[in-house]
């Protein structure tokens, strides 16, 4: 009864991070695309088109529902693969599979817009397309997660250090308008990896040159793009010298403070991405 009933809350808002009116549409927007790609592997590992009829053979042992329901829990939660198996009475590898094959479903939706229904944001490209048109200002920090770390002896195994945090992270650029609202995040890179070089990889410089009407708020790691783009980009104002007046140093706190204010709203959407 407890199972069930854990089994059952999994469905719920909190934990899916979905309403339940909104679950629904989900389920029929992501089906036909699960079942194409689940024939074409079928059709892949059986070198042919399948021989008996559908529904024939070994029976699913977790139906399409209480796969996105896992996968779900499982990137707003950060449950592990072990646990899970533990509320739907089944195996590890089910879940990891089912994990495995649904998140890139979720991930090639894109990002939904603020008052444009059907409209989602799936690139960069995308993004800066959307704000020079609507004329929204973006705000971009970059944010880390603390990952596991890599076996001993696997190559590459520094780069998953942070240089900030001094641990193995993984860290992604998240992007949000004025109110806070997230608009892409999904730029991931290792952990080693700076934000300044971040914005050459990923092109954002690139895009601010395409655009000269998108405005940019960011913070002291983004300082290079600002030198590059003075225009369009605001970033914290230098700190004056010791020996500047102490008329300045007041200046620079007021100036700081307000810039702060006005970026601190993609802070908070890179708190709710760790929830």
């Amino acid at each position: 009864m407890r199972r069930t009933w854990a089994r059952a809350a999994c469905f719920r808002p909190a934990p899916s991070g979905i309403p339940r009116a909104r679950f629904g549409e989900l389920l029929e927007e992501l089906a036909p695309q699960w079942q194409a790609a689940h024939e074409s592997a079928l059709r892949e590992r059986h070198r042919g088109d399948r021989r008996r009829a559908a529904g024939a053979g070994r029976k699913q042992q977790l139906v399409f529902t209480n796969r996105v329901v896992v996968t779900l829990v499982h990137l707003r939660l950060g449950l592990p693969h072990a646990a899970l198996p533990e509320l739907f009475e089944v195996d590890r590898s089910t879940v990891s599979g089912a994990i495995r094959k649904v998140r890139p479903l979720l991930g090639a939706r894109g990002f939904a817009v603020p008052d444009r229904p059907g409209v989602r944001l799936h690139t960069v490209e995308d993004l800066f397309a959307y704000a020079d048109a609507e004329g929204v200002d973006l705000r971009i920090d970059g944010t880390e997660v603390q990952v596991r770390r890599p076996g001993a002896g696997r190559p590459g195994l520094k780069a998953f250090v942070s240089g900030k945090k001094r641990q193995n992270t993984i860290k992604t650029t998240a992007f949000s308008h004025a109110r806070g609202r997230t608009l892409f995040s999904g730029v991931v890179r290792l952990g080693c990896m700076h934000d300044q070089t971040a914005v050459r990889t990923e092109g954002i410089a690139e895009q601010l040159r395409q655009y000269p009407k998108v405005m940019v708020e960011v913070d002291e790691g983004y300082r290079g793009l600002t030198n590059e783009c003075p225009d369009q980009v605001s970033a914290p104002p230098q700190k004056p010298k010791a020996d500047a007046p102490l008329g300045e140093h007041h200046a620079w706190h007021e100036r700081r403070r307000r810039q702060s204010s006005q970026r601190i709203c993609v802070e908070h959407t890179n708190a709710e991405h760790k929830q």
